[in-house]
């Protein structure tokens, strides 16, 4: 059980190592495409939905303000950043259309590994998990279409649709287990954070491997665009938090929340709705919030 803990916590590194290869040696990781990817992102909201209850939906009314704040920094700062970080370093079309995708994600399940590891607040991070990720149904087709409409002709019914389909429902069936089938979530439950660690892996570095050679050929724009976008959204998220005087362990915890984006959902989204040179951008996203937040939640622990 503690080698497991210990391999889920090392995400970073298998997200990190697994893009390198894929940049390598995209046979690697170019097999695990189509289907599969969809399929892995929904496995991942599964396993979210299994951890929630009834009563994780009644704690939000407990803390309204902290999720009140980290909801509207994720769907205002980040946004607006891939927008800016988009026009800034005149990404070709595709590339901004993904970034502003992914930037107008909700925040990622990571997230909440990252907050723990950063003695910050776990409960609020889930929650705020939560309620950006249900909001995602509505705000990231609409947000996307408003914001990326000039790059790549944006469906946003079509997106929401899908949005419906990878996130919605899954969470569904998780809470529904969570109630209804009990022992057969005590039993998945110790293996979903890591199954999802492998699944984020996977699909990004099969993207990152499609994309191989446009990324290479982006001349650095693309990355730091994407570093661009993560760096602000943390120090951004923090700087929020801060100007409504909460204290260090809910400014921690709202930075990582903002920071860290769904990558995963970004990513099928791009592919399924624009091309494979959109989801890149948000392979390569996974990649440096990962190693980010980690580098924070490292110095944050340290610093108690």
């Amino acid at each position: 059980m503690r080698a497991l803990i210990i391999f889920t916590n090392l995400f970073p590194v298998w997200v990190l190592l697994a893009g390198v290869l894929a940049l390598v040696h995209p046979p690697l990781f170019t097999w695990f495409s189509g289907p599969y990817i969809v399929w892995g992102l929904a496995v991942i909201m599964l396993g979210m939905g299994v951890t929630l209850s009834v009563n994780d939906f009644k704690s939000v009314l407990k803390m309204p303000k902290a999720v009140a704040i980290g909801f509207f920094a994720q769907y205002t700062i980040m946004p607006f950043l891939g927008w800016f970080c988009a026009h800034l370093l005149k990404l070709p079309d595709q590339f901004a259309a993904g970034l502003i995708l992914v930037a107008c994600c909700p925040g990622g399940t990571a997230s909440n590994v990252v907050t723990y590891l950063a003695r910050g607040n776990v409960a609020l991070s889930v929650l705020m998990t939560m309620c950006s990720t249900f909001a995602a149904i509505i705000m990231t087709p609409l947000l996307t279409k408003w914001l990326a409409g000039k790059f790549v002709p944006v469906d946003a019914v079509a997106l929401l649709l899908s949005t419906v389909q990878v996130v919605l429902l899954p969470l569904i069936v998780g809470i529904v287990l969570h109630h209804y089938a009990p022992k057969l979530v005590d039993y998945i439950l110790p293996a979903a954070p890591l199954v999802s660690v492998i699944t984020i892996a996977l699909i990004c570095a099969s993207i990152i491997g499609q994309s191989a050679k446009a990324i290479m050929e982006s001349g650095g724009r693309l990355i730091a665009a994407v570093f661009l976008l993560h760096a602000g959204g943390f120090a951004l998220g923090y700087g929020a938090a801060k100007l409504f005087r909460f204290d260090k362990n809910v400014r921690r915890t709202i930075s990582i929340e903002v920071g860290m984006q769904n990558s995963g959902l970004g990513a099928v989204l791009a592919r399924e709705h624009f091309s494979i040179l959109a989801a890149a951008p948000c392979a390569i996203s996974s990649v440096f919030h990962s190693v980010i937040g980690s580098l924070l939640a490292g110095i944050w622990r340290l610093s108690k």
